[in-house]
This record gives structure tokens, sequence and C-alpha cells, in this order.
């Protein structure tokens, strides 16, 4: 059989196992990435192939690739052909989820077999090696772990491609004579007995694809056909999502508007995350639908449903209420102010007055531009924001940024400040000293949401009182994960961000 026959869909595989377990033959199962196929993984497959009479390799999609920035190296067609040309595969396909529970259910192998250094599992990997063991028990099976040489293709890719730009190299050299990968996974495991409170904007982030046609010949227009939506749960529901990723216990403040879409909201928030909503009687639920050419990934204009006037008075005055009750019951409160009106300076006072700590992000955006200002927060504990964020209420559009971010220390009374600055990586300053990180990956989907992810796992960091070197670096890490996915469609998996950063620490 040639390679090319080997490479078939999982359902094809599923006859074909069914015709082997009649002739009571015994089906191995392997799964992997395969990015890049060297001796370790050609043991292992051989040694997997002695556990059975066929060996069936499934390969993770490209989509849910996250051992790092610019991978997979190699994509899913010819990791597939790599890994089918060796004599010992009998057959290949691709997942079609991100773990390989579904795939063991529908193939029922009677062995699963991994590598030896999943025996051991590091951080990220325990209850993902339990859900795989569950499912192959629960169909019959039994999971092994062969005993071979190993090697990583991560430290190989690492050392022998350009994954990495110089700077981001020298900076992990050094970095990595203060900490270990497990040091800074530790930290980040430890931030999971806080409580936190999080205040902010909801807005529904509406994605409306399309199909560019043409131009009409009497208007200057694109005209496009309609493809499909998705809807995504965006500012402070977002935000939400990823500390509650890391975090136990997250209780969630905002608004509504008078369009019932607190049902909807609810499903899309994480399980252990309170809800406290308000409602504006005359005002909706906040929605921005951007429309984009499907194909070339490119936006072609935006539409927003909002009020964004302040809240009125009655409203702000049951906000307040529930602040000065709720507050002290928490470690820390993470402000997530898009400058939509629900951030009035009363709220901002109250919380000032009563949160032990407070980390903040005034977002600038195309609706409130030049109005939703860092400078009119004082007494904060956290501020993390962007270069564009951090030079608007100086009107220094250009010129050095070290100056401005001490101003806006000395202006808002905060001595921990993190300034993203897109592709050139971000600046992180605390008790007057600056920490510049380059950034990890250039290759972006999409940059909508990357700073609210920055936000709220580089907050709690602050709050931990983590080390300087770290926040900054796991703000730059969480960026470069979250710019691969569009908007706000999925939260920041700590499991996927611990498995990047023992990548780029290899």
């Amino acid at each position: 059989m040639s390679s090319d026959e080997k490479i078939i869909s999982l359902n094809d595989l599923a006859k074909i196992c069914g015709e082997y377990k009649i002739k009571k033959k015994k089906v191995v199962l392997s799964r992997g990435c395969f990015d890049l196929l060297h001796p370790g993984h050609i043991r292992h497959l051989k040694a997997a192939k002695k556990y059975g009479d066929i060996l069936i390799v499934t390969i993770i999609p490209d989509r849910f690739v996250r051992k790092g920035p610019e991978r997979p190296v190699f994509n899913e067609h010819l990791r597939a052909e790599s890994v089918a040309s060796l004599a010992d595969v009998d057959y290949v396909a691709l997942e079609k989820d991100e773990t390989v529970v579904n795939t063991i259910q529908l193939l029922k192998p009677d062995f699963y077999v991994k590598g030896k250094e999943y025996s051991n599992s590091t951080e990220g990997e325990t209850s993902t090696i339990l859900l795989e063991e569950k499912a192959v028990k629960k169909i019959g099976g039994e999971i092994r772990f062969t005993d071979e040489i190993t090697f990583s293709s991560s430290s190989i890719i690492n050392e022998r491609f350009n994954i990495l730009s110089k700077d981001a190299k020298e900076y992990l050299k050094t970095l990595k004579r203060d900490y270990t990968s497990s040091d800074i996974v530790r930290i980040l495991k430890s931030l999971n007995n806080m409580n936190v409170l999080i205040i902010g904007d909801v807005i529904l982030d509406e994605y409306v694809f399309c199909k560019a046609v043409g131009k009409p010949e009497k208007a200057a227009v694109v005209s496009t056909k309609f493809l499909y939506n998705e809807v995504y749960a965006g500012g402070c529901l977002a935000v939400a999502n990823h500390v509650a990723g890391f975090v136990k216990n997250v209780q969630l403040v905002s608004c509504l508007g008078n369009d019932n879409k607190e049902e909807y909201i609810k499903k899309h928030l994480r399980d252990n995350i309170r809800s406290k909503f308000f409602y504006r009687k005359y005002a909706p639920t906040i929605v921005k639908t951007r429309y984009l050419e499907k194909f070339e990934r490119s936006k072609l204009f935006e539409v927003s449903q909002i009020n964004d006037e302040f809240i009125d008075q009655k409203v702000e005055e049951s906000v307040i209420s529930y602040l000065n009750n709720n507050i002290p019951k928490y470690d820390m409160v993470l402000v997530a102010d898009f400058g939509h009106g629900l951030i009035t300076p009363k709220i901002q006072e109250t919380i000032s007055k009563k949160s032990k700590f407070t980390a903040v992000n005034a977002q600038t955006n195309s609706i409130n531009f030049g109005f939703n200002m860092i400078t009119k927060y004082s007494n904060v504990d956290y501020i993390s924001i962007d270069e564009r964020e951090l030079r608007l209420p100086y009107r220094a559009k250009f010129g050095e940024i070290e100056p401005l971010i001490r101003r806006v220390a000395k202006d808002t009374q905060c001595k921990r400040i993190n300034i993203t600055l897109g592709g050139s990586g971000s600046i992180y300053y605390q008790d007057g000293k600056t920490y510049y990180v380059p950034i990890f990956s250039d290759r972006v989907v999409d940059s909508v949401g990357a700073g609210d992810a920055v936000l709220a796992i580089t907050s709690l960091l602050a709050k931990k009182k983590a080390p300087p070197k770290v926040i900054p670096f796991v703000g730059n890490v969480v960026g470069g994960l979250k710019v691969k996915t569009m908007g706000n469609k999925e939260p920041i998996n700590p499991s996927d961000l611990f498995t990047f950063i023992n990548y780029v620490m290899k």
C-alpha cells in the first residue's frame, strides 16, 4: 500500500477497525503532532505496532497545534504524509477534534499507545491524560507507554529553525538564568485560590463572514455574499472567561440592555463565574458587528449597536450599593473599562475606596476615541494598556515611551504598569524600573481581544506579587496565543499556556 493510500478519513478507519475486530485482530492507536519526524517518533511507533496487528496514527490538525510560536512548522498534510511513509504505520487520519476522546470512542482500539514522556505527566498534561485513559477504559481498551529513546521536536525546532527572533532568543537566554518553565507554571497554578471581582462593559462580538463578489456599477461599494456569522462573548465577558481558567472564584458585575440577552450570555460564561447584571431601560446590550471577507480575513467595516452615555442615576446607585456590600469579600477588583457608560466617576470612586487591589484597563476604541483616558483613574495598583492608550492622554504621538510611563505612574499613583507594543513586544514598569520583552510570535489571525487576555492574566500575577520579569513574559505569551484565534472565540486555556511556556523555554 502506498503512503497516499494509507491516509484516509476517520469514518473509513472506523469501518476498517470494525472489520479487524470481527477477525479477532488487535487495533493499536497512537496520536500526535509529528511536526518534525525524528528517530524518537520512529522508535515509538515501531514499539507501538508490537501491541497489535494494525497501527493507526491520528494527526493533530493545524488549528489545534498550540505548542508555541509559528507552530506547526509543517502543515497537517505534510505531517500526515511523513508518518504514512513509515513501514510500521498501517493507516493515518487527521483528527476532527481538539482531544482524542471522540476518536477513541469511534475507533475503539484495543490499545492506545503514548510515549514514556507522558507516563509522568507535566503541568497542563495531567487532565488530558486522565480524560484519554477514561475514554480508553470505557470502550474496554488499555493505555500503554512505550519505553524508547525520546527527543523533543520543540527543542530541535528551536535550535535548528529560526522560529524565534534574535531578540527573543537573547531575552529567553537571560530569563532562563533566573527561572525555569516549571517555576513560571508553578506561579500560574498558585493563582487558583484567589477571589476576583470583575466589573466592565458587556460586549457581544459578532463576525459576519462574507465572500466578495464584485463592485456594483452604480455605487462605490464592495458587493458581498453572506456566508455565515458567529457571535463571541467579548468585553468584560471575555476578561472573566480568561480569569476563570486560572481562578476558582470569579464574580462578574455589568449592565445589560432591554433585549433579553442574559440567558445567551450566561451560556457563554465558564461555570465558575457568578454574574450580577443590572439593566438599562433605554439602551441595547452592546453588539459590535464586524463584516469580514472570509478568505482574505480582511475586515470590511463595523456596525455597533450601542448607547455609550453614562448609565442613569438609579442604575448607578444600585451598582454602587452592590459594590459597597461585596467588594470587601474579594482579593482584587479588575476593571475592564471599554468607555461605554458603565464606569461612572462615582463608581470609580467607590472601587478606589473599597478595593484591596485594583487592576485597570481603560480601552481606547473607535467609539470612545479620545474620551476614555487611563489618567481618569488614581490610586490603582496595576494598569495594563497599549502604547496608543498611553500616548493619547499626553498628546505624545512620537517620542520615547519610558518618560510617558513614569508620568502616567505618577498621575495614577500606580507602581505596576504593563504597556503592550503590538509587534514590538511590551514594556513593564514596577517600582521605578522597566523591563522590555520581545514578541514570540508574529503570526496573527485576529488581534481583537488580545489586550483583554493580557490584562486578565497579568493582573492576577501582579496581585500575587509575581517577579517583575515573569509578569510581562507571561503577558507576551498570552498575547501570542490569543492572536491565533478569531476574536474572543476561545478563552485562554491554562494547559495551552503551560505548553507554550514549556516550548519557548526549552
